[in-house]
């Protein structure tokens, strides 16, 4: 997986987020996306599918998180 980083200087980042229930994309396959590029950080969802959305304050968190 080779992917340039978006962020050499460190001025920004990623955020991934992650229900581990998700039937559509495989919590693995964002494990491992998230271990290969650094400059992604990786937020799992315990007991949550692709719908974490609509748990109450989740988009709340999602946009305060920097």
């Amino acid at each position: 997986m080779e992917l340039e980083n978006l962020f050499p200087n460190k001025e920004g980042s990623v955020h991934l987020w992650q229900g581990d229930d998700d039937a559509l994309v495989p919590v693995t396959l964002q494990r491992y996306v998230a271990k290969k590029l650094p400059w992604i950080h990786y937020h799992e969802i315990p007991e949550q599918g692709i719908c974490f959305l609509l748990f109450p304050g989740m988009v709340d968190n999602i946009v305060k998180t920097s």
